[in-house]
């Protein structure tokens, strides 16, 4: 049996990556690093393996054996302070584990990258050929991103990389559905003014898996989904959740300067501020995404945003993340 081992195997995209694989009949192994990831990896029905991406000794007895790495292990911290850490995550881990499964004859390496990769600058929509900015951004995660796609297509392994755009769905305790649970407390400030593509994550993670079925080498797939504004997005939020949200995008500069207020203040608190400059400048951008590559090859399809919004929603609540829905009395 084909044996694979999945890193961020206990994140958002990695439970779901986790159960794509193991309905394949694959024998999948889990990246984690302590007792609740060991849990969360099993319950998805793949074997947990102890280790992290600082530790190169870890990584090597977690490839050993295995016949593909699937790298979907980010820091998405978008914090000043905290980009060090995060670049040795997701740069230094990436090498490492590039290292490591090149010593253990890996057959192939698939990545998750991101559209971070060609910057919140890059004309839009995207395309794969369209020329990577991130490097230079101000942004670290955006460096990050494109430098660890760099190493990957460096490295002399066969690869495949794929490069979502925002992920929404069931199964996010901490992304967009941060967003959510704001709307529903009605603690929601305001909608930036951008606007940008939705992925649906159980798509992407089906992506991931059909790109390795396919056994193609050193191709690169760009996932996008319908295409909103966030204020949009917000307005749809609020139909569902019942509840009042704004109805006007918050002006860019405002926001700007808000949000360097906090990362002022934070710096001060040494506490993570709710909204930072960086954030900021991702809502406030506008970045289409050309998914027409991954549709022809991969299958892969967008959710309508309603429908979408509503399984993350539905899910929210299964779990007591959001307040019970009220009922109506007769």
């Amino acid at each position: 049996m084909t044996t694979v081992l999945v890193t961020g195997a206990t994140g958002f995209l990695g439970q779901h990556l986790l159960r794509e694989l193991q309905a394949t009949g694959t024998a999948v192994r889990g990246l984690s690093r302590a007792p609740a990831g060991d849990a969360a990896v099993s319950a998805a029905g793949a074997v947990p393996v102890r280790g992290h991406l600082g530790d190169a000794a870890s990584l090597r007895a977690a490839v050993e054996g295995v016949e593909a790495v699937f790298h979907a292990a980010s820091d998405t911290n978008n914090w000043g302070p905290g980009d060090a850490a995060q670049t040795d995550t997701n740069v230094g881990g990436t090498r490492r584990l590039l290292e490591a499964a090149r010593d253990a004859g890996v057959r192939t390496f698939v990545y998750t990258s991101s559209v971070s990769a060609y910057s919140h600058r890059a004309p839009g929509p995207l395309r794969e050929q369209t020329p990577q900015r991130g490097g230079d951004s101000w942004i670290n995660y955006e460096r990050n991103k494109h430098a660890a796609e760099r190493l990957v297509r460096e490295s002399g392994l066969p690869f495949l990389i794929l490069q979502p755009s925002h992920i929404l769905g069931p199964g996010d305790r901490n992304n967009w559905s941060n967003l959510i649970r704001m709307a529903d407390a009605g603690q929601l400030p305001g909608a930036p003014p951008g606007s940008g593509a939705f992925a649906d994550v159980r798509e992407v993670a089906r992506a991931h898996v059909r790109a390795w079925q396919r056994e193609a080498r050193d191709e690169t797939w760009l996932l996008g989904g319908e295409y909103a504004s966030f204020l949009a997005l917000v307005a749809e939020i609020g139909r569902q959740l019942g509840k009042p949200v704004p109805t006007r995008a918050m002006p860019a500069p405002l926001l700007r300067a808000y949000a360097r207020l906090l990362d002022l203040l934070s710096r001060i608190t040494r506490k993570p501020p709710k909204l930072t400059p960086a954030a900021v400048c991702f809502t406030c951008h506008h970045l289409a995404v050309d998914s027409s590559k991954a549709e022809r090859e991969l299958d892969y399809r967008s959710t309508p945003l309603p429908l979408l919004l509503a399984d993350t929603i539905a899910w929210l609540r299964a779990e007591g993340l959001l307040a019970p829905q009220a009922v109506a009395s007769p």
